[in-house]
């Protein structure tokens, strides 16, 4: 399937392996900190705690030397198109060992609007009537299609197809055990410690990108990342994040500063 998809003028300096991903790394960034967010895997899925207020950005770095497309959504929402969010839509385009922060909702080939993290009524898929999908972000990919090669080969075409169709059959159950993975996880949302996160439509800024033209190596994703997320509080109360320490200062001899005359009684000048 050919698609005009969206060519990155942006990359990163350099390519590094991320925790998520083969075709592609994938991480979330905080913007206002500019750090990554630690990832926690949970029943075979993965999680990151959003500070509500906070800028974010998906981070996708291609680990091939190849173009990769990714068609990439955020609470069920294509982030160029703002369609419900389907393989078969418009993606970025990614160079061989490019790296692009995906900054917010494409509005324009000059234009974003950022991601923010928010409760979930202010979210976009929300104000949009869409907040079914609010809490995950996902990252299809895709390797593209080359022009064939003339070549012989002594195998007979059903030979050869025949691996093909081993591996698809092999890939129905992974796809099963996802889903059945995926209902447990939102059964297990019903208890909130705290109001649930979402994305939000928040300022917009400059992100220059150009058209490109794509040709997928099949209809179906190569490499599928998904990204849940929510309050840390949350996060405690599913089980997915330990709370976070007290902070202490403590003291060798803590009696040794007590002053040694008669205190003042309360209230005395």
């Amino acid at each position: 399937m050919k698609r005009i998809c969206l060519a990155l003028l942006l990359c990163c300096s350099s390519l590094s392996a991320w925790p998520l991903g083969h075709l592609a790394g994938v991480e979330i960034l905080d913007r206002d900190t500019g750090q990554a967010l630690p990832v926690y895997r949970h029943h075979g899925e993965y999680w990151v705690a959003g500070n509500p207020g906070s800028r974010y950005a998906v981070m996708i770095t291609n680990l091939r030397g190849e173009r990769l497309l990714a068609v990439t959504s955020v609470d069920g929402i294509n982030v160029i198109s703002g369609e419900a969010a389907a393989w078969n839509q418009t993606g970025y385009v990614f160079q061989g060992g490019q790296g692009y922060a995906i900054n917010g909702w494409r509005k324009s080939n000059e234009e974003v609007a950022d991601f923010n993290f928010t409760a979930l009524p202010n979210s976009y898929a929300a104000l949009t009537g869409r907040p079914a999908n609010v809490g995950i972000i996902g990252v299809a990919l895709f390797l593209e299609k080359r022009p064939p090669i003339a070549q012989y080969t002594p195998d007979s075409a059903e030979a050869s197809s025949a691996p093909a169709e081993r591996a698809g059959a092999a890939r129905a159950p992974a796809a099963a055990d996802a889903a059945v993975a995926e209902r447990q996880s939102l059964a297990a949302l019903q208890s909130f410690a705290a109001p649930k996160l979402g994305t939000g439509h928040g300022a917009r800024e400059v992100s220059y990108v150009s058209t490109a033209e794509f040709q997928r190596l099949s209809d179906s994703p190569n490499e599928i990342i998904r990204i849940r997320y929510d309050r840390f509080d949350n996060l405690v109360a599913m089980g997915i994040a330990h709370a976070r320490p007290v902070p202490m200062n403590p003291s060798a001899f803590p009696d040794s500063d007590a002053s040694r005359f008669v205190p003042d009684p309360p209230g005395a000048d």
